[in-house]
């Protein structure tokens, strides 16, 4: 019996999850996958003397990167540009100013020659300083340009060594240009430093941090990121908001990238035809220690100041991103003329920063804007986003009442029954 109501329990939450399932309505796509320039990833190695250290499989690390190239270059899609670049690889010196000047590009980025690749990795000889805040603003130049998938794989095994300039800073500085540039940073036997600039590298951009210890672990890794270069992405479109709704940029769908800077408001502009719906998130990234407890508010409001609708969402320092949304239905108009509304989106955030923390840039911004056809009814816009997915849900309560009606009917039955006998 107990066997049986769990069954019968798990049955109608499985149909109750289908129903929710089949009536949310699937959420606008915001840009399209960019077009057939093809993708780009320059390879960014670490070719200092701590290179020379023998601690991974028994060999070098720079013996350990050579040997994951090799087979990675043996496993480039033909579709994607590659390309490597070195730091600290030609001056072995003790000067600093030309030390971190130490970056090359070994091979430009473009359709890929295997064997000359493969024999320009071979001459690499660990030598030098380690310029990596330099060499990623070089890598950045060799991927300007089309509007395809840009990836930068930096490979390092300690420290930055040309501080003041910030590798941290210089990502920031990449990711607010809007060019859709992504840092994945690969540690060889890390530690705590590096492991924290390293991932501040890879944060700052949407990248990823990965600690690698092995060879097989190292050639399998980057495989996977020259791999991901070659997926369709939707290449953000760098946008500068306004601080008031009258100086706003009028905006199309798609996705969209921006500063927010700390204690300000930025604006843009959307212009929503009678019968259309506009579709809206932000999303705020923290790029840099901030205090906990802050929160991220989305206002649509018409031209004159009256607000329409709003989202918000509040964080408490445990993720690095707040995102919220919403929706606007625009009633259809009285006649085919009617013209288009200016809805303004006003974005605000309360992230704060401790004393000493840099508040410029803003936190990193993204916005996706998505204008679509309507609700078809009044009816349809006051479901909670479910529409016409009301009626199977309540066809679906009725019958579970009703099963449960006959299943009740039933078991007494046969508890009359087994008295009876």
């Amino acid at each position: 019996m107990i066997t049986r109501t769990r069954l019968a329990a798990g049955t109608c939450a499985l149909l109750a999850a289908l129903a929710a399932g089949l009536a949310f309505p699937a959420g606008a796509v915001a840009g399209e996958p960019t077009g057939d320039d093809a993708p780009k990833v320059d390879l960014v190695l670490d070719v200092s003397g701590s290179m020379r250290t023998r601690d991974i499989d028994g060999g070098t690390r720079m013996a350990a990167a050579k040997q994951a190239f090799n087979e990675v270059l043996d496993a480039t899609p033909e579709e994607v540009e590659l390309g490597i670049r070195t730091l600290g690889a030609d001056y072995p010196g003790d000067d600093r100013g030309t030390g971190c000047k130490d970056t090359a590009q070994l091979y430009p980025v473009g359709p890929l020659d295997r064997t000359e690749a493969k024999t320009a990795v071979a001459t690499l000889a660990p030598t030098g300083w380690t310029p990596i805040g330099p060499a990623l603003l070089k890598a950045a130049d060799d991927l300007d340009g089309g509007a395809g998938s840009k990836r930068i794989v930096l490979i390092s095994d300690g420290e930055d060594t040309c501080a003041p300039l910030d590798p941290c800073e210089v990502a920031r500085e990449i990711a607010a240009k809007g060019i859709g540039l992504t840092i994945d940073t690969l540690g060889l036997v890390p530690n705590a430093k590096m492991r924290q600039q390293l991932s501040c590298i890879a944060e700052a951009t949407g990248g990823t941090y990965t600690s690698v210890e092995h060879t097989d672990e190292l050639t399998e890794k980057v495989n996977q990121l020259v791999d991901r270069a070659a997926d369709p992405v939707v290449t953000p479109v760098a946008t500068r908001g306004a601080d008031s709704c009258a100086k706003a940029p009028t905006l199309k769908s798609g996705l969209y990238t921006d500063r927010a800077e700390f204690g300000a408001q930025r604006w843009y502009r959307v212009d929503v035809a009678p019968g259309r719906e506009l579709r809206a998130s932000v999303s705020v990234g923290a790029d840099r220690a901030v205090n906990p407890s802050h929160g991220v508010l989305l206002r649509a409001v018409t031209a004159h100041g009256r607000e329409i609708v709003r989202g918000e969402a509040a964080g408490d320092g445990r993720t690095d991103v707040l995102s919220t949304g919403l929706r606007y239905p625009k009633a259809e108009g009285g006649s085919d003329e009617e013209p288009a509304e200016a809805v303004c989106l006003q974005v605000t955030h309360s992230f704060s920063v401790a004393s000493g923390v840099k508040t410029t840039p803003g936190l990193p911004l993204e916005l996706t804007v998505d204008v679509v056809d309507g609700p078809s009814g009044a009816d349809d816009v006051a479901s909670f986003g479910l529409g016409r997915g009301w009626w199977l849900l309540g066809v679906l309560v009725l019958v579970g009442f009703l099963a449960g009606l006959l299943w009740g009917w039933l078991s007494r039955w046969r508890f009359a029954v087994w008295r009876t006998n």
